[in-house]
């Protein structure tokens, strides 16, 4: 049996990590639902950052010296997912790739990532309004520093793209031409902190913006990265960084040329699945047919944006129905959908998955894109009700939060591994026709089409950061290779250009999810129980492929050995 003094260091670790993660990263923290940082905004500073990493090396160096095998079961667990975070996070604010990719996407960028977070914290508790105001007081001199990071950044070298900076440019124009009243930034469920927000706003924090919006369109736009030249390895510091951020959201040691490769390898294995759907749903089995039809189809399209809102909804009460047949039971607060403010929509993926915060105060929510529903594509809106909701991230999110017995810092995450929680999503969706939940081959392609996409990903990711593609050389191979909008495989290549290594954890975590349930069923034979590997598999929370695979096999070795 393990000593206690192990153990207890091990915690104390656990909850010095969960305190210097949500300090760096307070808008995180928000967007999870972690409550305690709500008053705070982060230093994007290179010396706030070096100071975040100089932290998280002294709780990496005080890990070393436990020595793992005289832990008890849950806490190797523990000390492996630790010290996987820990490594990730340091390289993130050492490499500090952000400042090279000026941009608006959500959760990279840090003016989206304040829009995105700032009026989303929870309302709850006696100190939400005082929190909330503190954190407005902050957000003017966050600004400034965003743009003083650029400069230095540009001093070095390390300029950004011009499709980045310009939609950059787009974001904070279109979030200043709105009324003060209608601003993101402003709390809808603090109305008593209305009017001083509203000063706040309007006298510091609006101008910050507008000088940031000089910096990059004055100082940025004219020396930014031209479109054959938008991945990372461009920069100073590129091609160091990418191979770190490549293990961090893969959680592996795959090489960038083995991942391109298995993005080939997939593509091919799915052109049987498209002949053989387009067959049914469509009456050809030629692909590119295929994918022409569903693309121009106009019957194909929503409507209204309303039509949106209702399918989606229509999926997540179709999944909750049958989500006791499939997992052990959950009690998890609700789901509900919001549709993307119209100003984010040039920049936004089709859909994304915001958190409940700690004790149901927020719901989870599937924020879906509506806008220009014309362009919207009927057939793709099911898959991604399933990945984003149930049996998606709002069900491994939420249970995550309910697993008392970890670490705060377990309970908590998304990004940080995002191999397992975006593999966890691709699954979802491949799950949910097994589960009976399409209603139609239609729909089914548009299933299809989305793994084509996720393996895209590890194509044109790679092509881009790795092998030097140019933005339109990648834009070219994800419309040929699936049935998505040209507007989509646009906002799509330019997050991976604005996020280098993030869309790899998808396709990587899902085939080692399903290897691990081949694997058991294989071993197991009749007695494989789908909701037990399912109640495993989520029983931990988000952890690295390999700590997942470990767990797995554990638990087969359990039942193995009760027989």
């Amino acid at each position: 049996m393990a000593s206690p003094e192990p153990h207890a260091e091990l915690a104390r670790l656990s909850e010095a990590f969960f305190q210097v993660q949500h300090s760096n990263d307070p808008f995180t923290a928000t967007l999870l639902g972690v409550t305690g940082f709500d008053d705070r905004v982060p230093d994007p500073s290179r010396a706030g950052s070096a100071a975040g990493a100089a932290a998280i090396a002294g709780i990496e160096e005080r890990l070393g010296r436990i020595e793992a095998s005289g832990l008890g079961e849950a806490d190797q667990i523990n000390h492996a997912v630790l010290g996987a975070l820990a490594w990730g996070a340091r390289q993130d604010l050492e490499h500090g790739l952000w400042e090279t990719n000026a941009s608006a996407a959500s959760y990279v960028s840090p003016q989206a990532m304040a829009f995105q977070s700032v009026g989303t914290a929870s309302p709850a508790g006696p100190d939400a309004a005082d929190a909330y105001l503190r954190r407005l007081d902050g957000l003017g001199s966050y600004f400034d520093a965003i743009a003083q990071r650029y400069r230095e950044a540009k001093q070095d070298g390390r300029v950004p793209t011009a499709v980045g900076v310009g939609q950059a440019i787009d974001q904070l124009t279109g979030h200043l031409a709105t009324g003060v009243e209608t601003d993101v930034l402003m709390h809808p469920g603090l109305p008593a902190a209305g009017a001083r927000a509203a000063q706040v706003i309007e006298t510091e924090v609006r101008p910050a913006m507008r000088r940031l919006l000089d910096t990059l369109r004055d100082e940025l736009l004219p020396v930014a990265r031209p479109e054959d030249r938008v991945g990372i390895r461009f920069v100073p510091g590129g091609e160091e960084g990418y191979l770190a951020a490549v293990r961090r959201h893969t959680t592996t040691e795959l090489t960038p040329e083995e991942i391109h490769q298995i993005g080939l390898d997939c593509l091919d294995a799915l052109a049987k699945e498209w002949s053989e759907l387009g067959g049914r749903a469509l009456g050809t089995s030629d692909v590119p047919e295929i994918m022409r039809r569903v693309r121009e189809d106009e019957s194909l399209r929503f409507e209204r944006a309303e039509d949106i809102v209702a399918m989606v909804g229509a999926a997540l009460r179709r999944a909750e129905e049958a989500r006791g047949d499939w997992f052990p039971a959950y009690d998890i607060p609700e789901c509900v959908i919001e549709e993307i403010s119209p100003i984010e929509a040039g920049n936004a993926p089709l859909a994304y998955y915001r958190p409940p915060a700690a004790g149901g105060a927020r719901p989870g929510a599937h924020c879906v894109l509506t806008a220009d529903p014309r362009q919207r594509f009927t057939y793709e809106y099911e898959a991604l009700a399933f990945h984003e909701s149930v049996p998606g991230h709002h069900l491994q999110i939420a249970s995550a939060q309910t697993l008392a017995g970890l670490p705060g810092y377990r309970r908590y995450l998304d990004g940080e591994v995002g191999a397992y929680v975006e593999g966890w999503g691709l699954y979802s969706e491949r799950l949910a026709d097994e589960m009976g939940l399409y209603t139609s081959d239609v729909a089914r392609l548009g299933m299809l089409s989305f793994e084509a996409l996720r393996a895209c990903r590890l194509v044109v990711d790679t092509g881009m950061h790795h092998f030097g593609w140019s933005r339109g050389r990648a834009m070219d191979f994800m419309w040929e290779n699936t049935a998505t909008t040209r507007a989509n495989v646009a906002n799509e290549i330019d997050r991976y250009i604005a996020w280098p290594g993030q869309a790899l954890g998808y396709m990587v975590g899902r085939r080692e999810i399903g290897r691990l349930r081949d694997e058991a069923r294989q071993r197991l034979g009749a007695r494989f129980d789908i909701r037990a590997f399912h109640g495993t598999v989520l029983g931990n929370g988000a952890v690295p492929l390999g700590v997942l695979r470990q767990i797995v096999l554990r638990w087969i070795d359990r039942i193995d050995t009760a027989a």
